[in-house]
C-alpha cells in the first residue's frame, strides 16, 4: 500500500472512532421528568421526592426518585426559554422519559385571578417570537416578506415559531402548542384533594383562598414582564392566564420529541399588573409549594 493511501486510510479509521454515537438512554426505568426553573421550585420537589440519587450533566441538577409512587427525574432547568430547551432535550436523551410535568410559579395575566392561584393552561405560545419593525413616518413595517397574524404592541410583531418533525419535510410556523388532553383531565380529577396553603411560613398570607384553574392559555418569553401595560396587551391579544420564561420552550421540545406533557404554574406576581412593587419575592416560595401540592395531587392520581 502506498504511504499516501496508508495516511488517508488511518485519518478515516480515527475519524469514524472519533464521531460520537446516538447513545441509548443511560437509565432504562420509565419515568416522568419533573421539571422546575429555579431554587424555590427545586426544593419544594425534592421535599416530596423520596429514594433519590443525585446526578450532574454539564453542570444540570438530575435526580431520580419516586413521588407518589411514580418514578420520576427531576430537573432543575434555570431560567430562561434557552436554558429550558436545553436541560429538557438532555433528560430525554439520557433518561426514559414517558411524559413531562413541569411545576413553579408564574407571572399573573388574567385580572380575574389573584397571587396565589394555579393555573394548568391548556395550551401554550412562545410569544416573544417576533419581529422588532422598522418604524417609518407611515408606522410600523415589516421586512419585505414577513407576515404576522398577531396584533402588535409598538415595534413589537409576535408571530409563530417554526417546528421540526420527523416524517416531515416542511416547518410551518406554529403560534400554540397543546398539552397532553389525558393528563390535563387527570389533573382536573386530583384537583380537590389538593389542600393549598394561604399563608407563608413568615406568616403573609394571601388575600383569597387561592384557587386552580384548568385550561386556557399560558405564554412564555425571555423575558421578565413588570409593566401593566404590557401585562394588558398579551391578556387582550393571547388571552392568556400566566405567562413565565420556559414552558413554552419545554413544550416546544416535548412536541418535537412526541412526548406528552403538562405544566402547573402558581401565580407569585401579577407582571405589573399590581398597585406596589412586584410582588414574587413575598409570594415565590408560596407560590412554588403550592403549584407543587397541585402536581403532586395530580401525579397520586395519575394511572401507572
Amino acid at each position: 500500500m502506498r504511504p499516501c493511501i496508508r495516511l488517508l486510510f488511518a485519518l478515516l479509521i480515527t475519524l469514524t472512532a472519533w464521531r460520537p454515537a446516538l447513545a441509548a438512554p443511560e437509565d432504562t426505568v420509565p419515568r416522568i421528568a419533573v421539571l422546575s426553573a429555579f431554587e424555590p421550585e427545586w426544593k419544594a420537589l425534592r421535599a416530596i421526592t423520596s429514594h433519590m440519587e443525585e446526578r450532574s450533566y454539564k453542570g444540570v441538577n438530575f435526580v431520580t426518585g419516586e413521588i407518589e409512587g411514580k418514578p420520576v427525574v427531576l430537573v432543575l432547568t434555570g431560567i430562561s426559554m434557552v436554558n429550558a430547551a436545553m436541560t429538557t432535550q438532555m433528560a430525554l436523551d439520557r433518561y426514559t422519559v414517558t411524559r413531562i410535568a413541569v411545576s413553579g410559579v408564574a407571572g399573573g395575566v388574567d385580572p380575574s385571578l389573584n397571587i396565589g392561584d394555579i393555573a394548568v393552561p391548556a395550551r401554550w405560545s412562545e410569544y416573544l417570537e417576533m419581529v422588532l419593525a422598522r418604524e417609518t413616518p407611515e408606522g410600523f413595517k415589516l421586512p419585505p416578506g414577513v407576515t404576522t397574524d398577531i396584533p402588535n404592541y409598538g415595534m413589537i410583531f409576535p408571530r409563530g415559531v417554526r417546528v421540526f418533525r420527523e416524517g416531515r419535510t416542511d416547518t410551518p410556523r406554529q403560534v400554540w402548542f397543546d398539552v397532553d388532553p389525558a393528563m390535563l383531565a387527570v389533573a382536573r380529577e386530583a384537583d380537590s384533594k389538593a389542600a393549598l396553603e394561604r399563608c407563608s411560613s413568615d406568616n403573609v398570607c394571601l388575600l383569597k383562598e387561592p384557587q386552580v384553574r384548568f385550561g386556557g392559555n399560558g405564554v412564555s418569553g425571555s423575558a421578565f414582564v413588570d409593566n401593566a401595560a404590557f401585562r394588558t396587551y398579551v391578556f387582550d391579544t393571547f388571552k392568556a392566564q400566566v405567562l413565565d420564561m420556559e414552558s413554552a420552550a419545554i413544550a416546544h421540545v416535548a412536541t418535537t420529541n412526541g412526548v406528552p406533557f403538562i405544566v402547573f404554574r402558581a401565580l407569585s406576581d401579577l407582571a405589573g399588573g399590581g398597585p406596589g412593587e412586584n410582588e414574587i419575592r413575598i409570594f415565590e416560595h408560596l407560590a412554588a409549594n403550592n403549584s407543587v401540592t397541585v402536581m403532586r395531587a395530580f401525579l397520586r392520581a395519575l394511572p401507572n
